[in-house]
């Protein structure tokens, strides 16, 4: 006994010693568990009934989908007030604006559903028409890895345009981890993506993708070496419409442009531009 006491209390020790998220910092900063139930509140309102086991009918939406709607949200604004308090130094607007701030942008968000509904729509149709063994849209919804993490991505888009910090990536990184596919809530993606397979595809922070543009497991969209100060220039391709990029193709640099309707083969390297309609393949560009 005296030893788990003796373990304890290094324990504790600890927690003054190294700092990080212990339980002071912890009460101020984004719960991640919070976040992850708010998230998926959010994906049952995009697709009621799919997600989660409920009965629902006619007579019981409106109450179902009301109920979720104030829970997130509650919820949504008590983790991004934390945020940012945690970010913000000036005790006096922390103090003043924090709440407001993070209520209106729960707000915000959820009169956004309708328009995300619209968006993911399109993702889930190209994920339908681009993939010969998909049998229906809705065996898309409820089992295609590249969904849980487009539909992820667009809320954190949402959140991460609307200045919320942190949260966008705990909820990026949350989809991360059970899809494989990582994907920056700062990105710009245009509408009807879609992603074949999924495992090992990595789209940065400031990556630009258009319309219609599909790409398949292994794919990385991403940086050359940049220093740290660096941080704010663009540093990942633009992906121009209409474009395929198949499996294990490397883009990277910010400067580096896909040109409308091309298609990149599978384990290029590709660091400068490619023109509109070229097929790139690891010998070279081919018109």
């Amino acid at each position: 006994m005296n030893s788990i006491d003796s373990a304890i209390d290094k324990i504790l020790e600890s927690y003054e010693k190294y700092g990080g998220i212990n339980l002071e910092e912890a009460n101020d900063f984004p719960n991640r568990e919070n976040v992850v139930n708010v998230l998926r509140d959010i994906q049952s309102l995009i697709f009621p009934g799919f997600r989660i086991a409920e009965e629902l009918d006619s007579m019981t939406l409106r109450f179902v989908t009301g109920e979720r709607v104030n829970r997130i949200i509650s919820m949504l604004t008590r983790e991004i007030k934390k945020a940012l308090v945690y970010v913000i130094q000036d005790d006096s607007v922390r103090k003043s604006h924090c709440f407001a701030l993070a209520e209106q942008t729960s707000r915000a968000l959820i009169e956004e559903i309708p328009e995300l509904r619209r968006k993911i729509g399109l993702d889930v149709q190209a994920a339908y028409i681009g993939d010969p063994a998909a049998k229906s849209t809705e065996e898309v919804i409820v089992s295609y890895p590249c969904l849980e993490a487009i539909t992820t991505y667009r809320i954190a888009h949402f959140l991460c345009k609307s200045g919320v910090p942190v949260i966008p990536r705990i909820m990026s990184e949350h989809a991360h981890g059970k899809t494989g596919i990582d994907i920056n809530p700062g990105a710009e993606i245009g509408e009807s993506f879609f992603i074949d397979h999924g495992t090992g595809v990595v789209i940065g922070e400031t990556c630009v993708i258009g319309n219609n543009v599909k790409i398949y497991q292994g794919v990385t969209l991403g940086a050359l070496s940049v220093k740290k100060e660096l941080m704010d220039k663009k540093r990942h391709p633009t992906i121009e419409d209409n474009v395929t990029i198949y499996a294990n193709a490397t883009i990277l640099g910010g400067e580096t442009v896909i040109g409308a309707g091309s298609t990149i083969g599978g384990n290029t390297w590709v660091t400068k531009s490619v023109p509109p309609n070229t097929l790139f393949t690891q010998s070279g560009s081919t018109h």
